[in-house]
């Protein structure tokens, strides 16, 4: 239950309250429930001063408008707000007080405490959980690496996205599914086949194969500068492809085979899963229904020998259906797959989780769509633009310079997670040598570390990963997150005891544990803004400010100057101190879950 219950309880009493001070106030600002919800719900606000309140409303606005200065509104409404309060049922916990020109809101810790500390305790790894999404169908697409290439950095961001998004949705109640759309399809695999053909040797298949494949990849564009003939021979051999002869579809089926046992393997290091995997090459035999339609619908033409949509829009392009040799492109497919997906899942929302570059190309794609609906008149069910979605971001860079793949100087993902597991292990040797498992903990931590510099920036940002901030202890990263957890865990293991959540919350009185557990309540509007924004970094903000909350429990000192330990001799306090630690680490591993990173119990 979040803290929200109580603003809404606050809101209902503030207008209630206005109303009764101020009979003709609803002339200048409308019925209860828009004065309720625009003019106090809205306007609510922290203070910056916690002993002033939990939250408070402003009141300059009301000056003009009820022709008194803010203390004499404050001083009037203020008591009246706290007999409203009072008199709901049962009672509300919230109460008001006036102070200068805000009616500041406080809430009985007790009963803060023992709402939210209870409904943690008593749901587990459920809190948080909703029923918002019951009966609605999500289409997540995320990773859809290259075939016959080695997966590289610049997949990451979109791997971990998606898989935190379809985490997050899942834990709303969507039915959800995540979509691995691997690129094994289009003139690249021309280019392939003719540099395979013309330089591959026996010792091209083994070994690391899809890094030999990606030698050749990369040697052929170096040859098409000074012979661009290859170029003309790529485009053929990729009409062969299209027109499946026999040869061509063998060494694509080869690449193909290859490259999915590699992504599989990768996949499995970073834990991310998928409900569906298909490739481009899974519509080909969909794309004519589409370009049908749209033919039949008057909306394409012919530009240079070219099928176009004309978008009629000045910032964009003609779509481009199918090149002037009848090839088809990859927008052509992205329709058909749209149309598929409909047909399979009738989705309430699909969303494509594509770096920010391909922004026209959604923007094309979602055109051609609402082009198409308005010529058809189809009924606002069966529109699809409104229900897709591009979930951009930005590049990962390392020293601030971005990758190509075709100039080879793309960065192996796998060598990033190796480099972070090894020096996450060489820590751990030096701190802790007699870690159980280290091997599996260095690789939760380094994993984990890789992952968390993904989704701790708003996902439109460009990331610079740096090796000193990713697997810093002490700062706003994974391990320190981790290392939030494992410690809980060592507080658990030291009580040894069972905790639940029949005990004195009014033990927990301080000031910092206050802040824990208002923090707390705020984890399930938490995980329904990430879905509502596409944003795991909510998420991912969140958890680094509940850490910290936290740890200033931890750290606290009595008035002696002396570490106020969590567990002492007083059982009762103890009991109450580790119910909160267990209601913590219980939001902590679950948001970490969220996110797609381990919580080891040791470090």
């Amino acid at each position: 239950m979040a803290l929200e219950i109580y603003k809404e309880a606050f809101a209902i009493a503030a207008a209630a309250a206005f109303r009764e001070s101020y009979p003709d106030i609803h002339r200048e600002v409308g019925d209860a429930e828009v004065f309720q919800r625009q003019f106090v719900y809205a306007a609510l606000e922290k203070p910056k001063d916690p002993r002033m309140g939990r939250f408070a409303l402003p009141v300059f606005k009301f000056a003009k408008l009820l022709k008194e200065s803010p203390p004499a509104i404050v001083g009037r409404v203020a008591p009246v707000i706290d007999r409203h309060l009072r008199a709901m049922t049962p009672p509300s916990p919230v109460h008001c007080t006036g102070t200068g020109a805000f009616l500041n809101a406080g809430i009985d810790s007790a009963s803060l405490l023992k709402q939210a500390l209870g409904a943690i305790l008593d749901s587990a790894v459920a809190y948080g959980a909703s029923s918002i999404g019951s009966g609605k169908t999500v289409l997540v697409e995320y990773s859809s690496p290259n075939i016959a290439k080695p997966f590289g950095v610049g997949h990451l961001r979109s791997t971990v996205i998606g898989n935190s998004l379809r985490r997050i949705f899942k834990k709303l109640g969507y039915n959800v599914v995540g979509i691995n759309y691997p690129g094994d399809w289009g003139t690249q695999f021309g280019k392939m086949i003719v540099a395979y053909r013309l330089w591959s040797t026996p010792e091209t298949l083994r070994g690391d194969v899809v890094a030999n494949l990606l030698e050749l990849y990369v040697r052929f564009h170096t040859e098409a500068e000074k012979h661009p003939e290859l170029e003309d021979q790529a485009r053929a051999a990729f009409k062969s492809l299209e027109s499946a002869e026999p040869e061509a579809v063998r060494l694509w089926e080869e690449f193909k085979q290859i490259s999915h046992a590699e992504f599989d393997r990768i996949y499995g290091i970073l834990g991310v899963e998928f409900d569906l995997v298909y490739g481009e090459s899974f519509l080909n035999d969909k794309m004519e229904a589409v370009i049908s339609r749209l033919e039949k619908d008057g909306l394409t033409s012919m530009s240079r020998g070219a099928l176009v949509v004309e978008l009629d829009d000045p910032n964009l392009p003609p779509a481009l259906l199918k090149k002037q040799d009848g090839a088809t492109l990859y927008l052509t497919r992205d329709l058909a797959g749209a149309f598929w997906r409909w047909a399979e899942y009738r989705f309430d929302l699909s969303l494509y989780v594509v770096g920010s570059s391909q922004a026209d190309h959604f923007r094309q794609m979602l055109k051609v769509l609402e082009l198409l609906e308005q010529k058809e008149q189809l009924p606002d069910m069966e529109r699809l633009s409104s229900r897709i979605k591009h979930v951009d971001f930005g590049w990962i860079k390392f020293g601030d310079k971005s990758m190509s793949t075709r100039r080879g100087n793309i960065i192996i993902l796998e060598d990033v997670l190796d480099r972070a597991v090894a020096l996450v292990k060489q820590r751990i040797m030096e701190k802790n040598p007699d870690l159980a498992e280290i091997d599996k903990t260095a690789s939760i931590i380094g994993v984990g570390a890789v992952i968390f510099t993904q989704l701790s920036a708003r996902r439109q940002r460009d990331v610079n990963f740096v090796w000193e901030d990713v697997l810093n202890f002490d700062g706003e990263t994974g391990p320190y997150l981790q290392y939030t957890h494992a410690r809980l865990c060592s507080l658990e293991r030291n009580y040894n005891k069972p905790v639940g959540s029949d005990i004195d919350f009014s033990l927990l009185d301080h000031e910092e544990e206050i802040r824990v557990v208002e923090a707390l309540l705020e984890f399930p509007a938490i995980v329904a803004d990430a879905a509502a924004q596409y944003e795991p970094y909510y998420v991912s903000s969140y958890l680094l400010r509940l850490a910290a909350a936290f740890n200033k429990v931890y750290q606290r000192k009595d008035e002696a100057g002396r570490i106020d330990k969590i567990i002492s001799d007083n059982a009762e306090l103890s009991a109450a101190r580790m119910a909160l630690v267990k209601a913590v680490r219980t939001v902590l591993k679950e948001g970490l879950y969220l996110l797609g990173l381990g919580a080891p119990e040791e470090m």
